[in-house]
């Protein structure tokens, strides 16, 4: 073990390990971070953006510490786990010679030192694409039984990380094609998919929630080259930061015929490809390309040690880059640092000046799965994300958050309103306001199912109560939300229902009642590409109770 991690090795290490644990000790939550802290207080095998291992590490950070570091403590371990793991994949006889290089090279990648300390998705991802790659290392060298396993052990991790994770499997197995031929590669695919099981049932159980979202009701918008291409080409250079040129350039320049190589040239190239061809269809986020910053720091790493010229560059520029991680790892603790407003910035300053305003009343965020865990996380108190057709469905439209609200005085947040009750105002300078409830009710779990009656042109509407109450019928107003081709919201209109049994006024739990309809006679809906159904209660907006169906001629 001395041998093969050197003794500068472990100080940097070490070094590295304390540095995150500060930075997450003493950087405020961003959103999502937050909002994964609010699956971990539900465990579950499965959540509506992603899988269960972001909560999973989240729960095991608070067994340790409270606060921002018991969200990120486990990030912190997996992100040094990662180096390690990194260096025990490269084969190199002369690499202990340049630990500073390694450890420069992976310091300058923007997101693997971002995802040193926050925790997210991708965090796991990581590290697991790490493990996976070192454990198929080990496979092509000698494939025993016990690698065998822990092949497929990683590889169900990996999906549980984050779905994103099938292509680090996928390109790895093309770089390959025979182990189809291979019965070992198949018992790691039977065991990874034996664990994986837990994950499937839940999506099962939960109408494949997860699967539909991302696939079908995703909200996208018109083709940018801006936008879409250019930026993900831009996104390409930014996860290198200042070291862009020559990782890029070592991967242009590896020839290694070995599968392990070859491997790591398919996994880069392939997901570089594929996010490409996506770019063409929708906006392709930083973050999606992440895993490429494992293979290529292999590739980089073996491309320095043999390349004087470039190695020279590369610590350059490394230097350089650690400098700026540094100054930019110092702004996000101490705002002042720069001019720009972070979403890290100011969290626990707003979330305690609205809490001082509510008195005995309990907050409702109206869209935003943001504000609601973040407001939560920082007051200790309970909080709810109220979605409606203007918004999109998150972890709160599955989950039993809206009980909790039931029947309290509450004070509902909106981005949408010009005055109010209370306000409050985040470190951005954006002001919000609030209104104050009383005996607070909603039904967005009321399920409604529309189907196209072909015989006459009319539509048959059902509409399911899930709750273990009854709900009156006459206390519903029905609504279409219309979007357009790219399933962005543009507005709704009032609908009206023909029940199909006029004397069912009482919706008992578990049961289902049945309507007609016609589509509102307005030339709003003559140029819009979706519609769904949604149910409002009260004075709040109808909800996402229906599905996006797509509106073809002759459909209204």
């Amino acid at each position: 073990m001395t041998q093969k991690f050197p003794r500068l090795f472990y100080l940097l290490l070490a070094a590295l390990f304390v540095l995150n644990l500060i930075q997450a000790s003493f950087t405020e939550l961003i959103f999502d971070e937050a909002y994964y802290w609010y699956y971990a207080q539900n465990l579950d095998w499965g959540y509506f953006d992603h899988p269960p291992m972001v909560a999973f590490l989240i729960e095991i950070s608070s067994w340790f510490f409270d606060g921002e570091l018991g969200v990120r403590f486990m990030s912190c371990l997996l992100s040094v786990g990662t180096y390690v793991v990194l260096w025990s994949a490269i084969d190199h006889p002369k690499k202990k010679e340049y630990v500073w290089h390694f450890f420069l090279l992976l310091f300058s990648m923007t997101l693997m030192n971002a995802y040193g300390f926050f925790t997210l998705p991708d965090t796991p991802l990581l590290f697991f694409t790490a493990l996976f790659l070192l454990l198929y290392k080990k496979f092509l060298e000698n494939p025993t039984y016990w690698t065998t396993i822990a092949l497929g052990l990683v590889m169900a991790a990996l999906m549980y990380s984050k779905y994103h994770a099938v292509l680090v499997i996928l390109f790895v197995f093309l770089s390959n094609i025979k182990l189809v031929f291979n019965g070992k590669a198949w018992l790691a695919v039977v065991v990874a998919l034996l664990c994986y099981v837990p994950h499937f049932m839940w999506l099962f159980e939960n109408d494949f929630v997860s699967i539909k979202y991302h696939l079908f009701e995703r909200p996208n918008q018109a083709y940018s080259f801006e936008k879409f291409t250019l930026g993900y080409i831009l996104n390409l250079v930014a996860i290198f930061g200042l070291l862009f040129y020559w990782v890029y350039f070592a991967l242009i320049k590896d020839k290694e015929s070995d599968k392990f190589s070859k491997a790591l040239r398919f996994l880069t190239y392939g997901v570089i490809l594929f996010f490409f061809v996506s770019s063409f269809n929708r906006r392709v986020q930083t973050q999606w390309v992440i895993i490429i910053s494992i293979p290529l720091a292999m590739i980089a790493f073996k491309h320095l040690i043999e390349n004087a010229q470039s190695r020279k560059w590369m610590f350059r520029m490394g230097i350089a880059s650690a400098i700026l991680m540094f100054y930019a790892r110092a702004w996000l603790i101490h705002q002042p640092l720069l001019p720009l407003v972070y979403e890290a910035h100011g969290n626990k300053a707003w979330v305690n000046n609205l809490d001082s305003k509510l008195g005995e009343a309990t907050v409702v965020f109206e869209n935003s799965y943001r504000r609601a865990p973040m407001y939560e996380f920082y007051a200790g108190k309970p909080s709810f994300s109220l979605n409606n057709a203007f918004y999109r469905k998150n972890q709160y439209s599955i989950d039993g958050s809206e009980e909790r609200m039931r029947g309290k005085n509450i004070a509902m947040i909106s981005m949408y309103r010009k005055s109010g009750d209370i306000s409050y105002t985040n470190a951005k300078g954006t002001q919000f306001f609030g209104v104050f409830m009383d005996d607070f009710y909603s039904l967005r779990k009321l399920a409604c199912i529309s189907e196209k009656n072909t015989d006459n042109g009319e539509w048959n509407l059902k509409v399911y109560n899930p709750y273990p109450f009854d709900v009156a019928l006459d206390s519903l107003k029905y609504a279409v939300a219309y979007t357009d081709a790219y399933k962005k919201v543009r507005g709704s209109l009032p609908l009206k229902v023909e029940p199909v049994n006029p004397q069912q006024t009482i919706l008992k739990s578990k049961d289902t009642a049945y309507y007609k309809f016609q589509f509102p006679k307005s030339e709003k809906l003559e140029n819009a590409g979706y519609f769904r159904i949604g149910l409002g209660y009260g004075s709040l907006i109808p909800g996402l109770n229906g599905t996006p169906i797509k509106i073809e001629d002759g459909t209204h």
